[in-house]
């Protein structure tokens, strides 16, 4: 039973201040206090309120509500099992923009006028804002099933127009797609020739296959050129395949964190694809699977797309790689401990994997790919109920792969090119 005591401050300057403080019996058997009640009443009430949550299941303990937000987010993030670049993600918008601002904010005090207040001031994209308050309602929704709290104030709630706050980014970071442009076929052979038969043979299969570029490195020569076979018309509908494999599908990179230090690991491993759709057999269109076949003779190792030394790329290196023969480079004379560098103009400026991956989603469009045809091929779920009746059929698959030859062809005569590589590596 809440019972409530009197308080006579005894602090310099306080004058005697009378307070009341009430005292309840906790779920565990154990005696909770608050203080600071102007009056006996209010006391009691409050006292009362709290033993009446606790008898009806719904109690939480004024205590946890006043747990700083930093202290429940690390916890929260210990206890999440995402997938690693995931994880690292959400680390990277917590260091950077959350924790500094709200890091030792009581839980109980994070209420939707001051995010949208803070969220407003940021100059970070607009993207990144959306991130942070959206990772910010899933750890105050974790601090709710942990009875931490009541109610999760942030819960769908929406950021609206936040253009005007967020800074606006320069041409030099951000990608030719992201300004709405779409790079064309012709560049991408063009950027192939520059990179020679290993790099170059990459960014085709990722303009003509639409893999993302974890699928990409992580392609294992055992899922080139495989075969599918499907009846059509009294006989069967065949053609060569790239394999997206369930297990072992992506090639991750990311950092973890070590449990006692709290350092950043950096981390690369083979996991599963990101999604269930991602499981997937792409089917290549002749010229590529040509110079698959070709590739695959000479090639002597397990991974296919990988370094020209056969390392696994980090991307970093990969980056460093595409960038200077997208953007362009200028002459370097060559000297000691350095070799001579040709000028490179610049050929499709800003362009990014997940641009090419843009392109070949945007070539389906253009051709006519039947929309469950291409969402399968890209890796994506075909929403709504119609995913459970409609399926691939062999005409529609050949009519896709007609249309990728036809563009291939096309952007070869437009150059005015017989073969992508002059001499073979």
């Amino acid at each position: 039973m809440a019972y409530a005591e009197k308080r006579v401050s005894t602090a310099k300057g306080s004058k005697g201040k009378v307070s009341w403080r009430v005292k309840y019996k906790k779920p565990d058997g154990s005696e909770g206090s608050q203080s600071g009640f102007p009056t006996k009443k209010t006391a009691l009430d409050w006292g009362r309120e709290q033993e009446a949550s606790i008898r009806a299941g719904r109690w939480v303990d004024p205590e946890l509500s006043r747990r700083h937000f930093g202290d429940w987010a690390r916890e929260w993030m210990a206890s999440q099992s995402p997938r690693g670049r995931t994880t690292m993600n959400r680390w990277e918008r917590l260091e950077a923009h959350i924790l500094p601002k709200w890091e030792f904010t009581p839980l109980q005090e994070v209420d939707w006028f001051k995010v949208e207040s803070w969220a407003r001031s940021m100059t970070c994209a607009e993207s990144t804002i959306r991130d942070c308050v959206g990772l910010m309602s899933r750890i105050l929704t974790g601090a709710v099933d942990a009875r931490h709290l009541q109610v999760n104030l942030l819960y769908g709630r929406r950021l609206t127009g936040l253009n005007a706050a967020a800074a606006p980014r320069s041409e030099q970071d951000t990608d030719d797609d992201a300004r709405g442009s779409v790079v064309t076929p012709e560049q991408v052979l063009r950027l192939a020739r520059r990179l020679g038969p290993v790099v170059g043979l990459q960014i085709v299969t990722d303009t003509w296959t639409g893999l993302r570029y974890e699928e990409l490195v992580g392609l294992h020569r055992d899922n080139v050129l495989r075969r599918r076979r499907q009846q059509h018309d009294g006989g069967w509908f065949e053609c060569p395949t790239i394999r997206v494999h369930a297990d072992v599908g992506a090639l991750a990179e990311y950092y973890k964190r070590d449990p006692e230090t709290g350092k950043r690991i950096c981390f690369r491993a083979f996991e599963p694809p990101k999604t269930a759709a991602g499981v997937r057999d792409i089917d290549l269109p002749p010229f590529l699977a040509d110079l698959w076949t070709d590739h695959l003779e000479w090639w002597p190792h397990e991974h296919v797309c990988t370094t020209p030394k056969g390392a696994l790329w980090w991307r970093s290196h990969w980056c460093s790689t595409l960038r200077p023969a997208a953007d362009g480079r200028p002459a370097r004379p060559k000297a000691r401990g350095t070799a001579l560098k040709e000028e490179w103009e610049p050929i499709a400026p800003g362009l990014t994997a997940r641009g090419l991956r843009r392109l070949h989603d945007s070539l389906q469009e253009e051709i006519g790919v039947a929309p469950v045809l291409g969402y399968e091929q890209m890796g994506h779920r075909y929403p709504g109920i119609k995913a459970h009746y409609r399926r691939p059929t062999p005409r529609m698959r050949q009519h896709r792969l007609d249309g990728l030859q036809e563009v291939f062809e096309r952007a070869m005569r437009n150059l005015g090119w017989k073969e992508i590589w002059e001499t073979a590596c």
